[in-house]
Order: structure tokens, then C-alpha cells, then sequence
């Protein structure tokens, strides 16, 4: 099941902005809620006491919580590997290790009698796999990567593929970060600059992120790192059909009634025997058999990456097939260009393989 969630820094807002907010997020459908003891320097009791009204709250919202530890909040609270039960007293779902205890112990923790989840840190190189054949119990098992306050910091792409890929055979619940784009949000340190897990989302809308987060074929779970993200994010967020690669397209102009339908239908798939130069969807031609796709004069002499094509009558067999442009073609009168796909939407295009089902929505 993939899952919503928002986060919450207590001890960086009052009681009352951070309960409306779980409560927002839990009217949208948002299922999880992070939030950060690292950064809370509150004595034992006055924790225990804040943080299981928190947790109340967060529940009657329909959230879990999820909060970050090391091994210094475990002493702070007198907690132990083998010994959860101040979480469990506090209705903590979800314990995120920032930071281990050895192999032994980080074994351990997995077999607590409360079956909080243990999540690890899946911005590093963990031996997951040796734990698991080492006796740790899977079903209290899961991972979430790191988010980034400080620009330019944020995983690259290329090391979150490779990370997660090790990881995704074990079968484990993966979350990620995306970020707000509001003004003025905060997360658990004096650094406001966004709390992305890539970094190449930092400053993208954050429907795109989710997208592409989902898109890309890892995570289970997608939060938004940074407090508090507005309204309209949560919305946007819970309006993204997680079971489908969907892409936004920039409509161009004179597009008829039919071309945009041949966009929005529910057919879109990647053929199997699939190029480098464009993402061919056939289904539509089917469906539209006997439609007259009108050809228009080209605006362009070459279509480039982002680019959606779709084939007109002067080429009748094919007429109604809809293709997004991967690398640059030179235009001919047996396509009318119809709309584009823009950069940041591009990284969506980019995962779509072989077969794979996807959507187009008109921006």
C-alpha cells in the first residue's frame, strides 16, 4: 500500500498549528506523520507527557507517527534495544534509527514485544540483507531515505537508484522525502531551504516530486519533509493516482477536441519492443479507428525531448497513435504536434520502460 505523509516539529511551532495541520493532512488521506526527537532537548517526563498527547492526536487524525532517534535520545529516555517500552507508552508507530547500536542490537530492537516498526536509514550502505538471514524480524523492518536542508546537498539520482535497488528485493516498506514549496516552512534545524530527499526536486512543484518519487519505483511511502506545507500542496498531493506514471502536458495551440481526448485516454502504454527516440503509446489508434485526426501545418521543423506527437491521417494506418518525443526527430506532415512535456516533468518521462502503463493529464 503506498502512503501520504506530512512531518512536524513541535518544539518549532505552537500546539495548536501542528495539531490543525496532522488533522488537515489526515482530511486529505494522508496516513503517516514524521517528526524529529533529535532536536528536542525537553527533559524525560515533559517528552513523554507532550509527545503522547501528539500521538493521540495524530492517531484520531488516522496517522501513524514516526519519529527520529539515535542513540542518545534512547539514553535520554531510558530506553534500550531490548527496551521500547517509553515509545510504546507514548503510541510511537514507527522508530527511524539516525544511528546504530551494532549488529547484535540493531537485530534486537526488531523483536520488541510492542512491534514498533524499525526504520533504517536507506541513504547509506546497509547490510539489511545480512540482518535479516541473521534472525531480525522483517515485518518490523522498513527503510526511509535522508531529506537535505541545505542546498545542494541532497542525494543525486544516480546513488538513491542505486541504493534503493539493493535494497527494494528485501521487500521492506521505503519512504522518502519531498518538499513544500511554501515560504517560511522550517523542519527540525535553523536551515530553511527546503527538506527534499533528491536534490534535483528541491525547487520543483510538489505534485512532480510525488511522481516522480513513484515513478522511479522504490518507495512505498512519500512525505513532505519541511512544515508546513500548504493546502493546496496536501491537496496536489492526495490527487496523484500512485498506481500510474502520469506526466502533465502543456497543450499547444489549435488542438482539436479529439487530440485532446486521444491525451487524456486511459490506453497509454509503452510499447515492448520500444527506441531511443520516442515513447510510443498504439492502444489510442485502436480506440479512435475511424476518427479523423485532421493534419496540421507543423509549427516546428524538428520536435525535441518532451515533445507529444500524435499521427495524423496522412499517414491513415497509424492515424490516432500518440508518441512523447525522447531525443530530437525531424518533424514531418504525418504528426501534429499537440503539447509538451516540460523539464521538470521530463524526470517522469525518463522512467517510463518498456510496457509500462502511464497517464497524461492536460496542465
Amino acid at each position: 500500500m503506498k502512503r501520504l505523509g506530512i512531518s512536524v516539529y513541535p518544539e518549532h511551532a505552537s500546539k495548536e498549528e501542528c495539531y490543525n495541520y496532522m488533522r488537515l493532512a489526515g482530511k486529505y488521506g494522508f496516513k503517516r506523520v514524521f517528526t524529529c526527537l533529535l532536536s528536542v532537548k525537553e527533559s524525560k517526563e515533559k517528552i513523554v507527557e507532550e509527545f503522547t498527547e501528539f500521538c493521540n492526536v495524530a492517531h484520531e487524525s488516522g496517522l501513524m507517527v514516526s519519529v527520529d532517534t539515535n542513540p542518545e535520545v534512547f539514553e535520554r529516555l531510558g530506553a534500550t534495544p531490548r527496551d521500547l517500552s517509553v515509545f510504546a507508552q507514548m503510541g510511537v508507530d514507527v522508530i527511524r534509527l539516525d544511528g546504530h547500536f551494532g549488529e547484535l542490537e540493531d537485530i534486537e530492537i526488531t523483536k520488541n514485544p510492542h512491534n514498533i516498526l524499525i526504520e533504517y536509514n536507506a541513504s547509506g550502505n546497509m547490510a539489511l540483507a545480512m540482518m535479516l538471514e541473521k534472525g531480525a524480524n522483517r515485518t518490523n523492518m522498513c527503510i526511509c531515505s535522508n531529506f537535505y536542508p541545505q542546498r545542494n546537498t541532497g542525494m543525486g539520482l544516480a546513488r538513491f537508484k542505486e541504493l534503493n535497488s539493493k535494497y527494494q528485493p528485501l521487500g521492506l516498506n521505503n519512504a522518502a522525502f519531498v518538499t513544500s514549496q511554501e515560504e517560511h516552512t522550517h523542519g527540525p534545524w535553523e536551515v530553511y531551504d527546503g527538506l527534499p530527499t533528491l536534490e534535483i526536486h528541491r525547487d520543483l512543484p510538489i505534485d512532480v516530486q510525488v511522481r516522480h518519487l513513484n515513478a522511479l519505483g522504490f518507495c512505498n511511502d512519500f512525505m513532505v519533509g519541511n512544515a508546513f506545507a500548504s493546502e493546496e500542496e496536501l491537496k496536489a498531493m492526495a490527487e496523484v493516482n500512485l498506481n500510474k506514471i502520469s506526466m502533465k502536458v502543456d497543450l499547444a495551440e489549435g488542438v482539436s477536441d479529439i487530440e485532446k481526448e486521444i491525451i487524456i485516454c486511459d490506453m497509454h502504454a509503452s510499447r515492448d519492443d520500444c527506441n531511443e527516440l520516442v515513447v510510443r503509446s498504439s492502444f489510442p489508434r485502436i480506440k479512435y479507428k475511424g476518427e479523423t485526426i485532421a493534419p496540421r501545418e507543423n509549427v516546428k521543423d524538428v520536435f525535441t525531448k518532451g515533445d507529444v506527437i500524435i499521427v495524423n491521417d496522412n499517414l491513415k494506418h497509424y492515424a490516432g497513435e500518440l508518441m512523447v518525443v525522447l531525443d530530437e526527430i525531424k518533424a514531418s506532415d504525418e504528426y501534429n504536434y499537440v503539447g509538451h512535456i516540460n523539464t521538470g516533468e521530463q524526470l517522469i518521462l525518463d522512467c517510463i520502460k518498456p510496457s509500462n502503463s502511464f497517464t497524461l493529464m492536460i496542465r
